[in-house]
């Protein structure tokens, strides 16, 4: 069938015009947003995973699975005043590291779609497991395992979103995408607060928190059968009639829906296939974006999961109770969702670098605040404009590192700088441990200012312009 529709309207195409600058010309369109919404389904999983560390976390703690005797070999880090969640949190991105580093790039070889449902499966079906473990050490080691899978899978969504929509729509497209993953942070936050107190079927609540996480594992079906190949991957494959198919029968849809003929795409030809290289991401045409991001990524992450995954522990710390602080906890999650749905309006109207250097600023600037508040409201007012900013630099860079390189080795290279973050929160998890109980609270957010100056320095100042550019026109 699609062979058929790609016949019958290639004709009808200049030649000249390649299967990106097809894409680009979409209007907005049902298929293309379903697309995005599938996509991000997968994604709400995969953030319910890396978010429910801050959620379980005082129950982890209170069960007494990170005291030194349950760490087994881990035992050393006692010594260091490190035994607590900052082993767990360690243990999360070091999976993350090696999933972005080593494995990301399997998506250039196996496909996108391949890809992100093989990962989804990996770190659900480990994440059911890490439930039913008795000690620290094992919860650390199962952790590092799914976080392998839910490194993959982060690259991997974000290169498939930007292959399959259009350049008018991608900052629509990312923010949307975020609307919908993030809408999984209140949902363990939630739960956490609901079940954290109680033992339901011998389990702790904690415990079923993770359970319910891990049965993103069954919408894998489902993802299969509606989530179509990116057809840039396929042409760089070489396997232009499928590329053909899929981006004819989008059209079709579109016309369909809207009633109206496509406008006439741009004569801009497909990338150069070329020879995919690793080494490529440090040539002279890409290695002052991969040193960038590098860079940028090695810092956003400590004041992205330096508040994210410690909200309750950093409330606790202002001298709020454990199960009140779960509560409040659960209040400054709901707005995650709000700032992506309130960014969707100017995803597209500011240069993407800009954005994400005036929501670092932000979370700079509340989060130093919040270290000095002290009335409820204001910590929560302060809690959730933190987490709006952090959210609005999230979608920004999420869509931004992924126009930066061409089709062939998007994947490697956005793992590869990707992987930097994870080499930074593994660290800072360690780090905010100590400092939060060396020097309290406010050492905490002026570690994360400091992160986020840095973040202005390197996109401000090095990155290149994207908004409005096909992914052919920015890989040049």
């Amino acid at each position: 069938m699609d062979a058929q529709i790609g016949r019958r309207h290639l004709a009808a195409v200049d030649p000249r015009a390649g299967v990106g600058a097809r894409l680009d010309r979409l209007p907005g369109s049902r298929r293309t947003w379903l697309n995005v919404l599938l996509l991000s389904l997968g994604g709400a999983f995969e953030y319910y995973d890396l978010f429910f560390t801050g959620y379980v976390a005082p129950g982890m703690v209170h069960s007494g699975l990170f005291d030194r005797a349950s760490l087994g070999p881990l035992a050393f880090l006692a010594d260091w005043g490190l035994q607590g969640i900052g082993s767990f949190v360690f243990s999360t991105f070091a999976g993350l590291f090696i999933g972005a580093m080593l494995l990301a790039p399997a998506a250039d070889r196996f496909g996108r779609r391949k890809v992100f449902i093989f990962s989804l499966l990996w770190y659900s079906a480990v994440n059911f497991l890490l439930a039913f473990q008795t000690s620290g050490f094992a919860l650390d080691v199962c952790r590092f395992i799914s976080g392998i899978g839910l490194g993959v899978q982060l690259v991997t969504i974000d290169t498939f979103i930007a292959e399959l929509i259009p350049a008018r729509d991608r900052g629509r497209a990312f923010a949307f995408s975020s609307v919908v993953t993030y809408c999984a942070v209140p949902v363990v936050a939630l739960l956490a607060w609901l079940l954290e107190p109680y033992t339901l079927f011998g389990l702790e609540g904690w415990r079923l928190v993770i359970i319910i996480g891990s049965t993103g594992a069954l919408a894998a079906w489902t993802f299969q059968r509606n989530i179509p190949e990116s057809p840039r991957w396929l042409v760089r494959k070489g396997r232009h009639q499928e590329a053909l198919a899929i981006v004819a029968r989008m059209e079709c849809l579109v016309v369909r829906e809207t009633k109206r003929p496509l406008p006439s795409p741009l004569l801009i030809p497909d990338e150069d296939p070329g020879e995919s290289r690793f080494s490529e991401i440090f040539s002279p045409a890409y290695r002052r974006r991969t040193s960038m991001l590098s860079i940028f990524h090695f810092f956003q992450t400590i004041g992205f999961y330096g508040f994210a995954a410690w909200v309750p522990t950093l409330l606790v710390a202002k001298g709020i109770l454990v199960t009140k602080s779960l509560q409040y906890s659960f209040i400054i999650a709901v707005a995650n969702p709000v700032g992506p749905l309130i960014g969707m309006a100017v995803a597209d109207r500011i240069e993407r670098k800009w954005q994400i250097c005036a929501a670092a600023m932000c979370v700079a600037a509340f989060g130093l605040w919040f270290a000095h508040a002290t009335g409820l409201l204001l910590l929560l007012v302060l809690g959730i404009g933190v987490t709006l900013s952090n959210n609005w630099m999230s979608f920004a860079f999420h869509n931004y590192q992924a126009e930066l390189f061409p089709t062939r080795i998007r994947s490697r290279a956005v793992g590869f700088v990707y992987s930097w973050s994870r080499v930074s929160a593994a660290l800072a998890g360690l780090l905010i441990d100590y400092l939060l109980k060396a020097q309290g609270v406010t050492a905490v957010f002026i570690f994360i200012a400091i992160a986020m100056a840095m973040v202005v320095l390197s996109i401000g100042g090095f990155g290149p312009r994207t908004r409005n550019l096909g992914l052919e026109q920015i890989a040049h």
